[in-house]
């Protein structure tokens, strides 16, 4: 099963979409999306000096047009990919890059969403000097407690030994003098303390933009940084997109359930390597690759024919689909029979794990045509629990 991964902020580099402008549709893509995202992303991406490119503003809007681009390349035609990838995931605004090229929301969406997060992040990081720092190593249960002691957040867990701390710059400082045992303090090139309680006005100016957002179905299961389940409402992955720019991302727990699923190769859009260096380290068994550079899309497409197969949501028509959000035993919800009524929202039932019990509720009401599962069954991410005719919708 292949999955594809987007990168977050901290990925980009000066120059690194010169290569790809030498690709017409590339170039002529490039400057629709700059027109939606209102900034010259073809500048960006090739002129612009490190500290230009570091700004949140303009980082977040060019990788979300660069992976959305590079995807294009590799699927001229949309609807092949439906049919070769097992999943999607990105890492943090990577996430808007998954959501578009899962069709949960469109290009257009994702890049005005991303112009507007990437300015209100940085409005929010103008507020008080924060930053984030890279804890690499060190005893897990020691480096939370240490994070804990100083007020800081574990923004980012990106599996073993790397563990992402975010605060205040004085916060940072303490971590520096007193760190934990066996750990190696790395400050990163960020603007700010993202994913923590500093982005929550960030959070209020998205949540407003997104009311307005009409959304769909995942065509492919997405992998939520939030706590690695899939999602598959597109209402929920907007959601969790909002929401998530003040929560950690558990990238660690995102790989868990690729694994889950039964992921066999990762591809990385560009610019890659960040998350296919972390899953060489946690996903031991699991081929990889990092697309880089236009050169390399032949590679890619190999990469795709040896890993690639449909996803069970794209199976079945999305519209009447319920998925299973995680690995573990299903419990139905007593009353449900076939040819029975369900209203907006009303639960399923739940998926028990060794971690949590998680809720699965129809987003819409409609008849039940076919439970696929039983209650007990185990069931894996993703997996479809029940078809059903929506409300309002014809056969």
């Amino acid at each position: 099963m292949l999955a594809i991964v987007a990168p977050g902020q901290g990925a980009q580099s000066p120059g690194f979409l010169t290569p790809w402008l030498e690709i017409p549709t590339f170039a002529e893509r490039l400057g629709w999306l700059s027109a939606v995202a209102g900034m010259d992303l073809r500048h960006y991406g090739t002129e612009a000096d490190a500290e230009t490119i570091r700004d949140t503003a303009v980082a977040q809007p060019l990788l979300v047009g660069a992976g959305l681009l590079a995807a294009l390349e590799l699927f001229p035609h949309p609807a092949d990919a439906f049919g070769r990838i097992g999943a999607v995931a990105g890492h943090s605004v990577g996430e808007l890059t998954a959501a578009a090229g899962a069709r949960a929301v469109t290009a257009e969406q994702a890049m005005v969403l991303v112009r507007e997060r990437g300015r209100a992040m940085a409005e929010a990081a103008g507020r008080t000097p924060t930053s984030m720092t890279a804890v690499l190593g060190g005893d897990r249960d020691e480096v939370l407690a240490a994070l804990e002691r100083h007020g800081l957040t574990p923004a980012n867990d990106n599996g073993p030994g790397q563990i992402v701390a975010a605060g205040t710059v004085e916060q940072l400082s303490a971590l520096a003098e007193d760190p934990p045992a066996k750990a190696r303090l790395v400050p990163l090139s960020v603007a700010g303390a993202f994913h923590t309680e500093h982005m929550a006005p960030a959070v209020d100016v998205l949540g407003r933009l997104a009311r307005a957002v009409t959304t769909h179905d995942a065509r492919i299961p997405i992998v939520s940084n939030r706590d690695g389940q899939v999602v598959h409402d597109g209402k929920d992955v907007l959601r969790r997109i909002v929401t998530q720019v003040r929560n950690p991302v558990r990238w660690d727990l995102c790989m868990e359930t690729m694994l889950d699923l039964g992921v066999t190769g990762m591809l990385e859009m560009p610019p890659a390597g960040t998350l296919t260096g972390i899953a060489r380290r946690a996903m031991k068994g699991v081929e990889t690759f990092a697309l880089k550079t236009p050169d390399q899309l032949d590679d890619a497409r190999a990469f795709i024919d040896k890993h690639g197969v449909a996803s069970e949501i794209d199976a079945n028509p999305t519209w009447r689909m319920l998925v299973s959000p995680a690995k573990g035993t299903f419990h139905q919800a007593p009353d449900l029979p076939e040819g029975g009524s369900l209203g907006s929202n009303a639960p399923i039932g739940t998926v028990a794990s060794l971690r949590d019990e998680t809720p699965v509720t129809a987003p819409y009401g409609g008849t039940i045509v076919e439970w696929l599962v039983e209650d007990g069954d185990l069931v894996s991410p993703g997996q479809p629990l029940i078809r059903l005719h929506p409300e309002g919708v014809p056969s």
